[in-house]
């Protein structure tokens, strides 16, 4: 039995005390679950081009924003003790020292590979319990802003050269922070430090054009149009199918949503048929022709390599490392408690090896399993498998009550849940963002303190 995911939706976000002092705390707990939003965004713009000689220690800028925002909330008492945080944290301490004892030895690489289940784990409660939904749509709003300048500055970094200040990588490196693409042409990081970033970004801001297009009247009509071609123009510049694949995915989410109530269809039907009128004409223009000749061409190899579109990108990305952690050649072989907890990330491959490899596993699955063994792998795995399922199965439910919020972050959330590449820390930070934000989606916004009436003098 599943435990119930009722104190975490049904409450409300935080309560009011009458005193402004009083909810101060409360405040501080959202302005830091901001600055874990805005430093995932501009943590790679920082390692990159601001303060490139501390590129390594602010590869982990979030952690002690995430450490504190853990203990303020639990002070608060808004991070109540549930089955699935608790067998997460039990999981994780477990593994700290069997990785010690019986894995790789290294304290660092334990410490490094722990924090991901006791530090950003926990993170998706605080900001289930701290936000409301009213919160979720202003960081909805903030990224349909952010995504005007971030389609120019990764179409800047497609055009340029690798040598060019916008392609800078971490640390100033001279080489590039592009990916390979196709024709020549790299995979743009935008802000990030990896091109994986930019694809997680506009996976993310997917749910939200869509929703807001669905729910009328709750973003600024002509930010949301610029933020809809921004999203559409990112699809071949990232050169990236996995972008593709998750923005179809939400559409289908959107449409479903929609095919409830025929008004909505009416709200989105006509986005949809303006924006393909728009991008024919669009997509003839040398600013974009070129980037959707070398995406295309992207799909076309890597379709021959992988035996085809759905079966590659759909198969391969989604099941493939379901199925290859549990079946796969290395799977029964492994250590009963693995190899240790923080092998598998790109930090303990260099701290155990020199060299950013992938020592266990590049799926999550595997890595989870190859780390910890089968069985705390896999209890990990069910952990997040079981809160994925319970919150997809709520907004569905949400559905009928007219609230598309929740349901259009699941089209992302789910997968980022469930096998979402926590090794990587702004793959993590995404995941982590977007199940709180489900969470807090779930919520009905706090209703607002009835001001007292101000008494006047005769």
């Amino acid at each position: 039995m599943l435990p119930s995911l009722t104190r975490f939706t049904a409450a409300p976000a935080a309560p009011i005390a009458p005193r402004r002092a009083a909810a101060d705390p409360i405040q501080r707990l959202k302005q830091g679950i901001w600055a874990y939003f805005l430093l995932l965004l501009f943590e790679g713009a920082l390692r990159k081009w601001v303060l490139p000689g501390l590129s390594t220690p602010l590869l982990i800028i979030r952690d002690p924003l995430a450490l504190w925002l853990v203990l303020a909330a639990w002070r608060q008492g808004l991070l109540p003790a549930n089955g699935y945080l608790g067998s997460m944290t039990a999981v994780g301490i477990i593994a700290f020292f069997t990785a010690l004892l019986f894995g790789h030895g290294s304290i660092p690489v334990a410490v490094y590979g722990a924090r991901i289940l006791l530090l950003h784990f926990p993170l998706i409660f605080v900001i289930g319990r701290v936000f409301d939904r009213s919160d979720v749509e202003r960081i909805g709003r903030a990224m349909l802003w952010i995504a005007i300048p971030m389609t120019v500055l990764i179409g800047l970094q497609f055009y340029s050269p690798q040598s060019a200040w916008v392609n800078r990588g971490v640390g100033g490196d001279m080489e590039g922070a592009g990916f390979s693409g196709a024709l020549g042409f790299f995979r743009p990081p935008g802000t990030f430090s990896f091109a994986t970033g930019n694809t997680e970004f506009y996976s993310l801001l997917a749910c939200f054009v869509f929703y807001f297009w669905l729910q009328g009247g709750r973003a600024n009509r002509l930010v949301l149009a610029a933020a809809t071609v921004g999203l559409l123009a990112a699809i071949p510049f990232s050169i990236a199918r996995s972008l593709l694949f998750q923005t179809i995915i939400s559409l289908l989410f959107a449409l479903l949503a929609a095919s409830r109530q025929p008004k909505y269809l009416a709200r989105i039907v006509p986005a949809l048929v303006a924006g393909a009128f728009l991008l024919v004409p669009f997509s003839q223009t040398s600013l974009l022709k070129t980037p959707l000749e070398a995406f295309t061409t992207r799909i076309e190899l890597a379709s021959d390599y992988e035996g085809g579109v759905v079966k590659g990108t759909f198969g391969d990305r989604y099941l493939g490392g379901m199925v290859r952690a549990l079946t796969g050649t290395g799977s029964t072989r492994e250590p009963f408690f693995g190899y240790g907890i923080g092998m598998g990330t790109n930090v303990g491959s260099n701290l155990l090896s020199g060299r950013s490899e992938f020592l266990i596993a590049e799926d999550e699955w595997g890595r989870l399993i190859g780390e910890m063994g089968m069985v705390l792998g896999l209890t990990a795995i069910f952990i997040r498998l079981g809160l994925g399922l319970k919150i997809a199965w709520a907004s569905y439910r949400q559905l009928a009550r007219g609230q598309f919020l929740p349901w259009m972050l699941v089209s992302f959330g789910i997968f980022a849940l469930t096998q979402g590449q926590w090794a990587q820390p702004t793959a993590l930070g995404f995941s982590i963002m977007v199940s709180g934000l489900m969470l807090a989606a779930l919520r009905q916004p706090r209703p607002e303190p009835i001001a007292a009436p101000r008494l006047q003098s005769a």
